[in-house]
């Protein structure tokens, strides 16, 4: 039994086509073509929009979903992140259903694959059910180098529990500045072949830190009393200081890199060519109210990836929001490529592209439709549905 889709255009995952094309799929919604109309026969769906594969959000927090409305916008990363710690203690159950709740929403506005950061094991049952494919990024920080090897240790042990499971587990940086080197010398020997995700540059201070030991992320050691002695200044941005260690790893995605520059992209591309590049607007927006250099990235050939981020930092768990602010800023980008952005570029960066991402025959990556598009291909009162 086959199911047959047409629509006024049809995203391929790497072309946008408005040829009168349908898309052909087993029950199951395993790709088995594209044809003509003329040759596809009868029972075919038709939509007013456009068909395609189903959108990766390649960095999310799942486990936070519980703060939805909770941090008022725009109060600074580090602001941001005290009040993330604060409001982490909070009733099991309540926890679990908003994990649940945010898991459907993802599902109905026609995401497929999540990467997903995970500090806990909040949201393993939910995982456990299958309805998205997951790669979890267990997250380790810790701003005190003695505590290194216990946190390793209880990285794998979280890791261990989502991988016995069958959900795709790898051990990662939260951030240069969060991450010591003793953390990060036995976080490189877990990288593997693992796709690593970490959090890039989301404030000017971070690189500052790094450059010159200096700026408001030497309050944050302060209050956690913790002696930064250790610690010396590289002359470097955060991200080309860590640079030397996370080159290590097979995959990486670099998320918000709101103030990274055309030298960092270029140190990235020479050291570490399989990287991948998250963007996340709704959060920049909603944290810092700024939007992460995408013309620079773009013209510097950077491989870009689209993320949500979490509810804790953001007003929807949907990938079309995040390519609709992308759009608002950049008009200039063509849909076709952004779509790719938000499926198989995401689909590659956490090594599910053999199954996800684009509608090639075998495939099995879900069908959208978006739905309210403007005749200039304008997203700006655009909604999107899963389909299968």
């Amino acid at each position: 039994m086959y199911q047959k889709f047409q629509a006024t255009q049809l995203f391929t995952g790497t072309e946008l086509l408005e040829d009168q094309l349908v898309l052909i799929t087993s029950k199951d919604g395993t790709v088995e073509g594209i044809v003509g109309i003329e040759d596809a026969g009868d029972d075919v769906q038709s939509f007013e929009g456009i068909l395609t594969p189903g959108f990766v959000n390649a960095h999310c927090h799942l486990e936070l979903s519980h703060m939805k409305d909770m941090i008022p916008a725009h109060t600074g990363l580090q602001e941001f992140v005290k009040q993330i710690v604060s409001l982490r203690k909070v009733e099991e159950h309540v926890i679990e259903e908003a994990i649940e709740k945010a898991e459907a929403e993802m599902l109905s506005n026609g995401i497929v694959a999540v990467g997903d950061i995970s500090n806990t094991l909040d949201t393993l049952a939910q995982k456990s059910k299958y309805n998205l494919a997951y790669y979890t990024f267990v997250e380790l920080y810790d701003l005190d180098p003695t505590r290194a090897h216990d946190k390793i240790i209880a990285g794998i042990e979280n890791q261990k529990a989502f991988q016995d499971k069958c959900i795709r587990a790898s051990l990662v940086p939260h951030a240069p500045y969060s991450v010591t080197n003793n953390l990060w010398k036995l976080l490189a020997t877990h990288f593997g072949s693992h796709t690593i995700s970490m959090h890039n540059q989301e404030t000017p201070d971070e690189n500052d830190f790094f450059k010159t030991k200096t700026g408001s992320f030497l309050g944050m050691y302060e209050r956690t009393k913790v002696s930064l002695d250790f610690f010396e200044a590289t002359g470097l941005s955060s991200l080309q200081s860590v640079l030397p260690i996370f080159k290590n790893a097979a995959t990486s995605i670099l998320v918000h890199n709101s103030f990274t520059n055309a030298d960092d992209i270029a140190a990235v591309k020479k050291q570490m060519p399989n990287t991948f590049w998250c963007l996340c607007p709704n959060a920049n927006q909603y944290i810092e109210q700024t939007m992460p250099p995408i013309e620079l990235l773009r013209t510097n050939g950077a491989n870009i990836i689209v993320g949500t981020d979490s509810y804790a930092s953001n007003w929807s768990l949907n990938i079309l929001d995040e390519l609709k602010t992308i759009q608002k800023h950049n008009p200039q980008i063509p849909l076709d490529e952004m779509l790719g952005w938000a499926t198989i570029n995401g689909a590659r960066a956490l090594q599910m592209d053999k199954t996800l991402g684009s509608f090639e025959t075998g495939k099995k990556p879900g069908v959208v439709i978006i739905e309210n598009v403007a005749g200039d291909n304008n997203l700006a009162k655009a909604v999107s549905r899963r389909v299968i």
